[in-house]
């Protein structure tokens, strides 16, 4: 068994009008779908802005800027069973390819794990639909 630690991340919210792009991930013992925006673990000695930067460059190719700090999130959570503890830096930010708000999906790589990434109105994460994690996230941009 892992040993429990607390995981610092960043994400980076790319808005467009009134939807922004995540990640869909699912967790297949809860049969249950949700979304993140997209980022990854801090490195040592990494700016939270370095490592949105780093992030989308590796899983997507996308350079970005205009990266600003938002506030920080703690994400306590259940994932495939295991326990799970996040610091999370969130930062807002824009694409320097333009057309990547015209793609209904973005595909991605995460050491060798595929996933989608898609734009979702605000309205996707009404109640009794699939979450946006970590929670707070639409508190903290004023949805």
């Amino acid at each position: 068994m892992l040993p429990e630690k607390i995981r610092p991340i960043a994400i980076c919210v790319f808005r467009d009008r009134n939807r922004i792009l995540v990640a869909e991930g699912r967790d297949s013992r809860k049969n249950k779908v949700f979304y993140r925006p997209l980022g990854g673990t801090i490195e040592f000695g990494e700016h939270g802005d370095e490592t949105v930067r780093r992030e989308l460059k590796e899983e997507i190719g996308a350079e970005v800027v205009d990266v600003q700090y938002l506030g920080m999130l703690e994400n306590i959570f259940v994932y495939e069973g295991r326990r799970g503890h996040e610091i999370v830096l969130v930062y807002i930010g824009r694409f320097v390819n333009q057309s990547l708000y015209d793609k209904e999906l973005i595909e991605g790589n995460e050491f060798g794990h595929r996933f989608s990434a898609v734009w979702k109105s605000f309205s996707d994460f009404t109640p009794g639909r699939s979450p946006v994690y970590p929670e707070g996230l639409l508190e903290l941009l004023q949805i």
